[in-house]
């Protein structure tokens, strides 16, 4: 079997829907969105979140509009940040209208949980004039009482037909520009979820493990029920949902697709644990180049290896490698062979200039498509 047959994932086909400029489902990459957690009446505090996400390469920020002083600084957030804000509602059309009205470029709200059919309409009048896209969001915490009752508890059947059911809301309302999303804490439980709703419709979904827990926890149930749903080519957009800073989430998507090879953003650093044979401080150089390398955005494979047990076979994986030797004197490689020899004074300093080398020539060729 070969490498490229092995790698293959094929992603589901979905519909192509907006959030904003950034394409969401069809064969629009995957896009990585993370929420801030500052109060969006304080405009300057959440723009600067927001700025932190960006300059990690979130696509899209979700922000909680519980309030009129919400959506009514909504317009200032919006007009300060260069990536589509979705607004969060609940329960309350009329924070809904105002968002949309604020700039918005999508509004996360359940059709059925705000009122009437006329509430519904206005809402979906509101997002068309207003060029919004929508996000059914269902969660296990939060089901309809009759779905609770039918089915004695929170699975995926439930989570399934609630999607459905405020899906067609929209539908009827001849509104089919939304994503869907089925959240669980409970990774098995979210996993079955998007899998049957992949199957039930062609919207794209989008995909998290919510209230997944602290950055470590949470980005390993991340990783293992996004990763397992993205494999087998299920989603469209990811939020890693972390009791952490947002620019924090936008970074641990960005690596759970890297290793997919479904994005391509950034340094992807191969690196060993490091042991007795080590010929340098892997720990420590690592921590360092990741944060030397943190504005590298073209997509720069690099290895740093502290032996030459697999040092070398790494090394011709990878764009620029580094292999620890004897003494002092470490291997460089560039494009797969050794190349030059550095000290450890020298080393991290050098392979910094070598990879932001590397990015320039790679955003030049980029430029010249």
């Amino acid at each position: 079997m070969s490498v490229r047959t092995y790698r293959q994932i094929q992603r589901r086909q979905s519909r192509l829907i907006h959030v904003g400029a950034v394409p969401v489902g069809g064969d629009a990459p995957i896009s990585v969105q993370t929420m801030t957690n500052t109060l969006t009446s304080d405009v300057a505090a959440t723009v600067a979140q927001i700025k932190r996400a960006e300059a990690a390469g979130v696509d899209i920020v979700r922000v909680s509009c519980p309030d009129e002083d919400s959506t009514r600084a909504l317009k200032d957030i919006v007009a300060q940040v260069s990536v589509p804000v979705v607004a969060d509602i609940h329960f309350h059309y009329r924070r809904a209208i105002e968002a949309a009205e604020a700039g918005a470029a999508c509004l996360r709200i359940n059709p059925g949980n705000i009122g009437s059919s006329d509430r519904v309409r206005e809402v979906v009048k509101a997002a068309k004039d207003h060029g919004c896209s929508m996000r059914i969001g269902v969660n296990a915490g939060s089901l309809e009482k009759h779905l609770l009752e039918k089915y004695g508890e929170p699975c995926p059947e439930a989570m399934v037909e609630s999607a459905l059911e405020h899906a067609k809301i929209l539908e009827d309302n001849d509104f089919r520009e939304f994503k869907i999303s089925v959240k669980a804490s409970d990774v098995f439980l979210a996993v079955a979820a998007y899998h049957g709703l992949a199957e039930a419709c062609d919207y794209p979904l989008h995909l998290g493990i919510t209230e997944a827990g602290g950055l470590i926890g949470g980005t390993v149930k991340s990783a293992i029920g996004m990763g397992n749903l993205l494999w087998g080519g299920i989603g469209d957009t990811i939020r890693v949902s972390l009791s952490a800073p947002p620019e924090e989430e936008v970074k641990v998507g960005f690596e759970i697709l890297k290793s997919l090879g479904l994005r391509t953003r950034g340094v992807n650093i191969v690196s060993c644990p490091s042991c007795a044979r080590q010929g340098f401080n892997v720990v420590d150089t690592v921590a360092l180049l990741e944060k030397r390398l943190a504005h590298v955005t073209a997509p720069v494979t690099l290895s740093i290896i502290g032996c030459v047990v697999n040092g070398p076979g790494e090394a011709r994986e990878t764009m620029i490698g580094l292999t620890g030797g004897g003494g002092d004197n470490h291997m460089v490689y560039v494009a797969g062979t050794p190349d030059h020899k550095i000290d450890g004074d020298a080393m991290v300093e050098h392979i910094v200039q070598l990879v932001e080398q590397k990015a320039a020539e790679i955003e030049a060729a980029k430029a010249k498509e």
